[in-house]
């Protein structure tokens, strides 16, 4: 995973949230599905930026 995935996933969560404040409850549904995709992401580059970190320690 990439911060450009992750910037895609938060431009989608901006769209499908302003969508479900307006009343579109299935949007909701989406901006949630979004919310997780971004978490799992972030998580992913957290566990690749201590590798790096922990690569450069021990070299």
């Amino acid at each position: 995973m990439s911060l450009d995935a992750l910037l895609k996933e938060v431009e989608s969560l901006k769209g499908e949230y302003e969508k479900f404040e307006r009343g579109n409850k299935a949007a909701g549904t989406r901006a949630r599905k979004n919310l997780q995709e971004i978490k799992k992401i972030a998580q992913e580059l957290r566990t690749q930026i201590q590798e790096a970190k922990n690569t450069e320690t021990a070299a």
